[in-house]
């Protein structure tokens, strides 16, 4: 997230016999049978796994074809893109389905996976609700391979982040992260300056990060940011610039593109839909 020269600072130095089914969290690409791959990829196939998938509200799930295109989506993605029926995604890819550089980004991503063979672990991301509120998730990708290794798709999982309160070690980091939302626009924010203010020690302290908040620091101070930014953009007396400033942000250039990218809009078209839902 690092802007430089007019962006925020950071936090410096810290920083996808017959094979089985892919394994999204899975450190290598899987190998998967013809017949597998048929069972798997086709649309009118009313599969086990789309079933099961369809449960989790909290859960996207997505098969494409080696043109990016969806051949499988449960009932999150569905809702997500606002259409009427999950046929209603199939054959399209992601800049057909979701408009403006959400697609953009989407189909960026799909083409580094479908074109070069990667694997995308934990991406942070946040899409806008109909009614404006930010929702994060973290997203994984893998290809779909056939047995001489081509890329024949790719297979994809993307899960909401839930409340860092709800996890049983939420405790031993409140202190930490009332720390960080207190001095995040502060530019030389470090994690060895959170975790002295705690009595830890940074690795102590980052592991915990990851554990509660499933977030690196950097990306928890990455939506802490953002965060703040979507409640003060909802604030009319303030202009981005302000906005900006207030997020850390010395140029508000640097920090329109940053929102553009995670949101898909820029902060001045958010604020547009605000008005036409009558939030400001």
């Amino acid at each position: 997230m690092n802007e430089k020269p007019s962006g925020p600072a950071g936090f410096g130095i810290l920083g996808g016999v017959p094979a089985a089914v892919p394994r999204p969290f899975g450190s290598a690409s899987a190998a998967v049978s013809p017949q597998l791959l048929a069972a798997l990829l086709s649309p009118a196939h009313a599969s086990p796994l789309e079933a099961l998938l369809d449960t989790q509200p909290d859960l996207i799930f997505y098969v494409k074809d080696s043109q990016g295109r969806y051949v499988m989506v449960n009932e999150a993605l569905r809702r997500r893109s606002g259409r009427a029926m999950k046929s209603d995604l199939l054959g399209r890819t992601a800049a057909e389905v979701f408009t403006g550089e959400v697609g953009e980004r989407t189909q960026l991503q799909d083409e580094q996976t479908l074109q070069l063979g990667q694997e995308l672990h934990d991406v942070l991301e946040f899409y806008l609700t109909a009614q404006g509120t930010p929702v994060w998730c973290l997203t994984d990708k893998l290809p779909l391979r056939g047995g001489s290794g081509e890329v024949l798709g790719l297979v994809g999982l993307s899960r909401d982040l839930p409340p860092a309160s709800q996890h049983a070690e939420f405790p031993r980091v409140a202190s930490a992260l009332a720390y960080i939302h207190a001095h995040f626009a502060d530019g030389s924010l470090r994690l060895r300056d959170v975790a002295a203010h705690v009595g830890l020690s940074a690795d102590t302290l980052e592991r915990l990060f990851r554990r509660v908040t499933h977030l690196t620091p950097k990306q928890l101070l990455l939506r802490v940011r953002f965060d703040h930014a979507v409640r003060l953009l909802r604030r009319p007396e303030l202009s981005v610039s302000e906005v900006a400033h207030a997020c850390g942000y010395s140029d508000h250039s640097a920090f329109t593109r940053k929102f553009r990218r995670m949101a898909g809009i820029s902060p001045q078209a958010y604020r547009r839909r605000l008005r036409e839902l009558g939030q400001l």
